[in-house]
């Protein structure tokens, strides 16, 4: 590049995809100059294998593999291991895994005294980092190096939890505790939905809905949630801290937030006697105000690969 007259040359940085990158790191020490780049458009913050998305050609990946097939062939739990540790599970590998996920469903009985002080109308994404948040009290050694592991899948076992209980204290339902004899989703839509006066029937349909949503939404680069939970992670924060974080810039209607916003319409639309013809051709109105909730995305300039799932 050439500032003030004076040529400076970086390094070219390629990509595991064949992405090429300017490394700038030492910009501001050679030039005085630093770059602006709002919403970081344009600017990768770190090196990393773990998603590829080629918004222009529709491309999502997970450790290399696409999308598609990810969420055909895998369980939420496989997929979590591959995003951990870089690879797909073995049989043992993923066996060992679930029965850890298991083994931490439970919360502190201490921490659902903690809902109480919230009103039935607490937004669910509010409870979640803040219980999240005061996970980091009851394990102190949270920041310590050797219990980013564990606490990883603290957070992965107790994070379903957490939600089913402030969903159970939104509808004002008795708590239902995990169950070790079910899978992840299973034990999720049964902490959600079951009662204790009468048995609950987990659905196939609604099971397997559920372990897609969760692997679509299980990455999806540096986005803005990724973005916080990177940046107070760098102080060296404890995980559960950091992760409360990323929930709370999760729960902005301009990221994680806008999915609410579909479940909004759809009820809208089922109140208004589910005519959802009605709306289509309200949303092709190019005078009516009305849009379609939850229909494209501002990555994928084509189409968004995890549609097709």
């Amino acid at each position: 590049m050439v500032l003030d007259g004076k040529e400076y040359e970086f390094p070219v940085v390629v990509g595991t995809e064949g992405e090429v990158a300017i490394d700038c790191g030492k910009l501001r020490a050679e030039t005085g100059a630093i770059t602006l780049d709002p919403g970081y458009g344009n600017t990768g913050s770190c090196t990393s294998t773990i998603t590829f998305i080629d918004g222009e050609r529709g491309i999502l990946r997970y450790r290399g593999y696409p999308i598609q097939e990810v969420a055909e062939q895998a369980s939420f739990e496989e997929v979590c291991y591959l995003l951990i540790y870089g690879h797909l599970p073995t049989r043992a590998e993923l066996d060992g895994f679930r029965e850890r996920l298991t083994q931490h469903s439970l919360i502190h009985e201490s921490l659902k005294h903690f809902f109480e002080g919230f009103p039935p109308s607490a937004h669910p994404m509010m409870v979640l980092s803040a219980m999240v948040a005061s996970l980091s009290a009851f394990y102190t050694g949270a920041d310590g190096e050797g219990d980013v592991d564990l606490n990883i899948v603290r957070l992965l076992a107790k994070a379903k939890t957490i939600a089913a209980l402030s969903y159970k204290k939104s509808v004002g339902q008795p708590f239902i505790y995990p169950r070790n004899d079910l899978s992840y989703t299973q034990d999720f839509l049964h902490m959600m939905f079951a009662v204790p006066t009468e048995p609950y029937e987990i659905s196939p349909v609604l099971n397997r809905a559920l372990n897609l949503l969760l692997i679509l939404h299980a990455d999806h680069e540096q986005n803005c949630s990724t973005s916080t939970v990177r940046m107070v992670g760098s102080s060296q924060a404890n995980l559960f801290s950091a992760i409360s974080a990323g929930i709370s810039a999760l729960w902005g209607p301009l990221h994680g937030g806008a999915n609410q916003k579909v479940i909004e319409m759809l009820r809208m639309i089922e109140a208004d006697g589910g005519d959802y013809e009605k709306y289509v051709n309200l949303a092709k109105d190019k005078d009516d105000p009305f849009r379609l909730m939850g229909f494209g995305h501002r990555v994928y300039k084509n189409f968004d690969p995890r549609a097709r799932s």
